[in-house]
């Protein structure tokens, strides 16, 4: 018993308390923290919540894009850089309604970040003109979603080519004479 002698008689020489006073000090300190950390913070706020599988989107447009902007809570949220889409749903807080980066949100926002740019015109996907600094910043952007999130699909230009509801392709020549073809679905 000579280890629980000593850290009685360290205790009461520290503290001048008595090792009984000092414990129960000690337990209600940390019932109190316990009890006001818990007004905060609920149990499920220490757990991970399981992430959803991110959907794969493919090859879209830039206006397809645009319907990933947050505004629909049932769509993920979507970024483009250099023409690759990232699927950033899991920084809601960031890039959701309200965030500090939402404007980036269901654009390309390669010209923008390349520009530490803010501006609604900066947000495209044009590199034109950027110097060579402004597209080493963007390379470190693209790495940086590289490593966080997922790949989800690709900006593709839009085509000469329309699909209308019944899965017939229809192509525009110069003469604005519609043909239509019929294609199958991969």
């Amino acid at each position: 018993m000579g280890i629980y002698s000593t850290v009685m008689e360290a205790v009461t020489e520290a503290t001048g308390l008595s090792p009984t006073a000092f414990f129960t000090i000690l337990a209600m300190m940390v019932v109190v923290y316990k009890r006001v950390c818990g007004m905060f913070l609920g149990p499920e706020d220490f757990c991970q919540k399981p992430q959803k599988e991110p959907i794969q989107v493919g090859d879209i447009t830039e206006s397809e894009l645009r319907a990933y902007d947050g505004s629909d809570p049932k769509k993920p949220l979507l970024i483009a850089i250099k023409g690759q889409i990232y699927d950033v749903s899991s920084s809601k807080v960031f890039y959701g309604r309200g965030g500090a980066y939402s404007m980036f949100t269901g654009r390309d926002a390669s010209r923008a970040l390349a520009m530490l740019s803010f501006k609604p015109e900066d947000l495209t996907g044009n590199l034109e003109g950027l110097s060579a600094e402004e597209l080493s910043v963007l390379e470190d952007w693209e790495c940086k979603f590289l490593d966080k999130y997922p790949i989800v699909g690709r900006v593709v230009q839009p085509s000469n080519t329309s699909q209308n509801g019944d899965g017939l392709h229809i192509h525009h020549n110069d003469t604005n004479e519609h043909q239509q073809q019929q294609t199958k679905d991969d």
